[in-house]
């Protein structure tokens, strides 16, 4: 599996030669900031320069790609201004769930609250009850129906800290406080395989009904 302290050394420097003084922050996300990668993580790294242009991803995406084997980079790429204006329920999870490597976040974005929190439920919840119908209805992409479950992992992080005030990034400790098909759906979210044509309708039913609740 990657070193991840080399591997954000390497991309520091790299980030460093090609925008120098322009880059606001740089920070880490995703299971390998939460310490709970595997082998088939991505690496999820965050850069904030102060404006984003296309040219600017152009030269980013060459840099990256001449970077030594390694898993894929699926990380989040912005100027400070888009940041800033970014809905607060959304920034919720992009908050919390940043290690930073460069500077602080608190230098450009306000730090989320419980109403930041209780729009990010909402809009978790939404997207992923209407995402799932339909998927159900006329995709029926297992695939997908995964990144929902995915999805409803960061939805139920934010409702813990709605009620107790309190965000835990790592999911084996979020577990623990979780009411029983809470932690259903974290299991099935960190196990890719699990979904299949022969419980597709159940676990669809699953993460519809759930989310309905929520929403209600």
């Amino acid at each position: 599996m990657t070193d991840i302290s080399n591997w954000i050394r390497l991309y520091c420097d790299i980030s460093f030669n090609l925008f120098q003084d322009r880059i606001q922050f740089i920070g880490l996300q995703g299971s390998y900031a939460r310490d709970e990668a595997n082998e088939g993580s991505d690496i999820d790294p965050v850069l904030i320069l102060d404006k984003f242009t296309f040219d600017d991803i152009q030269a980013y995406k060459s840099a990256m790609e001449k970077m030594p084997d390694s898993p894929p980079l699926c990380g989040f790429l912005s100027g400070v201004q888009e940041l800033r204006s970014w809905l607060p329920g959304e920034l919720f999870q992009f908050y919390y769930d940043t290690i930073p490597i460069y500077n602080s976040l608190d230098e450009i974005i306000r730090k989320p609250g419980k109403a930041q929190a209780k729009e990010a439920v909402l809009i978790g919840a939404c997207g992923i009850y209407h995402g799932s119908i339909y998927n159900y209805t006329h995709s029926r992409s297992h695939q997908v129906l995964m990144s929902f479950f995915k999805s409803a992992v960061f939805t139920i992080q934010a409702e813990y800290f709605l009620k107790n005030g309190v965000f835990i990034r790592k999911h084996s400790e979020l577990r623990r406080y979780l009411s029983s098909e809470e932690a259903y759906i974290l299991d099935v979210s960190n196990n890719p395989e699990t979904i299949d044509d022969n419980n597709f309708d159940l676990l669809s039913e699953r993460i519809i009904s759930w989310s309905s609740n929520l929403i209600k």
